[in-house]
Order: C-alpha cells, then sequence, then structure tokens
C-alpha cells in the first residue's frame, strides 16, 4: 500500500486517494485530449502526430533517434508519421553537420502555425488550473508528474528542457 501524508484528515483510506488520484487522470486526460483531437481530425491526424509536433517544436533539432526515445515508439511508425508530417509541410528534416547520417527536426512555419493551433486549448487548459491552483500547488502537481515518470533519464531531459539545457 502506498504512504501518503497529508497536511489534512484524510476522507478515505490511502488506497483511495490513489484511486481517486487515478480516477482524476483519467477524466483530466480525456478532456485534456478532447479539443486537440478535433483539431487533428481535420487534418487527418492522430495523437502520434500531436506528441511528434510537440516534442519537436520543444527541442528544434532533434534528431529522430533523440524522439524515438522520448515516444518509445517503432521506428517503422514514427516514419509513417513523420513522413506525413514532412509531406504536408509541418517538419523540415535535414541532415547533421558532423553526421551527414543524423536527420536533425525543425518545425516550418507552418508547422509552429498548426502546433500553436492544436495547443492552444491545452495551453488554456492547464494554465487556467495552474491560476486556480496557486504555486504551491502547481509545484506539488509537478513533483507528482515526474514521480510517476519511471525512466529517470526521461526525467532528467525534462529537468534539463525546463531549465533551458540540452
Amino acid at each position: 500500500m502506498t504512504d501518503i501524508k497529508s497536511h489534512a484528515e484524510p476522507r478515505f483510506s490511502p488506497e483511495d486517494e490513489v484511486r481517486d488520484g487515478i480516477e482524476l487522470l483519467f477524466f483530466a486526460y480525456r478532456d485534456f485530449t478532447a479539443e486537440a483531437d478535433a483539431v487533428l481530425a481535420r487534418y487527418g491526424f492522430g495523437r502520434a502526430h500531436h506528441r511528434v509536433i510537440h516534442f519537436v517544436n520543444r527541442h528544434p533539432q532533434m534528431t529522430v533517434s533523440e524522439l524515438l526515445g522520448i515516444l518509445r515508439i517503432r521506428k517503422q511508425s514514427l516514419s509513417r508519421v513523420l513522413g506525413e508530417l514532412v509531406g504536408q509541410g509541418f517538419i523540415r528534416q535535414r541532415p547533421g553537420s558532423l553526421d551527414r547520417r543524423q536527420r536533425l527536426l525543425e518545425l516550418t512555419a507552418e508547422g509552429r502555425a498548426f502546433e500553436r493551433e492544436v495547443s492552444a486549448p491545452q495551453r488554456a487548459r492547464v494554465a487556467n488550473a495552474y491560476r486556480h491552483a496557486g504555486s504551491a500547488a502547481v509545484e506539488g502537481f509537478r513533483k507528482v508528474l515526474l514521480g510517476i515518470i519511471a525512466d529517470a533519464d526521461d526525467r532528467r531531459r525534462f529537468e534539463a528542457a525546463a531549465t533551458g539545457e540540452r
């Protein structure tokens, strides 16, 4: 059983608190993705396209290998999604300057506009929740989410990106 320490008296047992958290994640994920899914559908895209656009936007000049490591999908799956995004003019690929076999990824102007369109409802939803929760709750939420991420390299990658390192 998970030990949850709280300053307030828990309404339920610690296991109930954990189950409530899981249920809240399900509802939050459903609502978090719904508006983005509607935008993606207009383009004939799915959530994999959104994830690719998001990470390429957050990490310009990332390699295909880095993206594969983050997404943990098969190379064949990424190739299909990336091919569609390149074909539609949202992502540009170019060879690495030191290693010509590398493919560096970046959003085009159209890709940046698409990323803004698909992510705007999510940014607004998260910003609103942050405003209402306050900075202490936001920091606690960040700690909880980082604690849920199983891979230490992923946690380090996020922390490095959040502090402007690469």
